[in-house]
């Protein structure tokens, strides 16, 4: 019988956590398994937990990231597929029962995802057209950025043992890091119409902790290139998106005065540079590589 775990990873959310959990909990295809990691909360969250039914487990651990958390429940999974749900965001109530259907009927696929509903401030917005989601082979569409949402995911055990976890040494697009990954060997099952709520305009949110997100990215381009199975189409599109995006890096270092950051990263772009070039041209194709 398939059985899933859902995920909630949490730090210092003890306001945002109970919608999580509820929406968890009203799913008409009920998870088998729930894990909530505590990454090192210091407010009242590790209270709040104390007073949940014991058939949630709860792994409390120092702070270590959210890719360390997510990691914990990975290794404490039973389940044989694993839904993960940011503690800001919530599931429609169909969403585990919707992509077990469709993957029942698609076997061969190993990650679904599906289409959100975006609130900002209390209001619903569109989303623009650089995250459009979609499905198969779609490994040149995640190069620009994260174009799958980790609370929409539904993943299979069985790919951590392929591809690894999530990247600890990234504090941020550590998501996009493992789908790179992901799709670079394998299509995706994709449900067009939303299965999960994202909330956003709070303070707290990574996007507005780092500036310069593009260096993580820039991390994750550059450790998928050292994969002996990346095929050459698909070499050369990630070697034109490290050109992309180091080069607007480069323009945001000068701007803060990062003189180091700066010969650093025109190093980087000079070696890109020339990879590409010897690569010669990407073909029209690549989608299919």
């Amino acid at each position: 019988m398939t059985s899933i775990t859902a995920v909630i990873t949490t730090h210092n959310r003890v306001d945002l956590l109970p919608r999580a959990l509820d929406s968890v909990l009203q799913q008409t295809r009920p998870a088998d398994e729930i894990i909530i990691v505590d990454d090192g909360s210091t407010d009242t969250t590790a209270a709040w937990l104390e007073q949940l039914d014991n058939h949630i487990t709860i792994i409390s651990q120092q702070q270590q990231g959210i890719s360390a958390a997510r990691n914990s429940a990975i290794r404490a999974a039973s389940g044989q597929w694993l839904a993960f749900l940011d503690d800001d965001d919530s599931w429609l109530p169909d969403k585990l029962e919707r992509q077990m259907q469709v993957l029942a009927d698609k076997p061969q696929y190993r990650l679904c995802h599906g289409e959100e509903i975006w609130m900002r401030n209390g209001r619903r917005v569109n989303a623009m057209d650089k995250h459009r989601k979609q499905g198969g082979h779609i490994y040149p569409q995640c190069l620009p950025l994260c174009i799958i949402s980790p609370s929409a995911v539904m993943i299979h055990h069985s790919i951590f043992k392929d591809v690894g976890m999530f990247d600890e040494s990234l504090p941020a697009c550590e998501d996009y890091d493992l789908w790179l990954r992901i799709c670079s060997q394998e299509p995706v099952l994709f449900i067009d119409s939303p299965i999960i709520t994202k909330y956003g305009g709070h303070e707290d949110q990574l996007s507005r902790k780092y500036w310069g997100m593009d260096r993580f990215r820039i991390v994750a381009l550059e450790n998928i290139l050292k994969d002996p199975a990346l095929c050459v189409e698909y070499r050369n599109l990630t070697l034109e998106m490290l050109v992309k995006k180091t080069t607007i890096y480069i323009k945001g270092a000068r701007k803060r005065d990062k003189h180091d950051e700066v010969t650093d990263y025109m190093q980087r772009l000079q070696s890109y540079q020339t990879q590409l070039a010897r690569s010669g041209p990407t073909h029209q194709d690549a989608a299919a590589c």
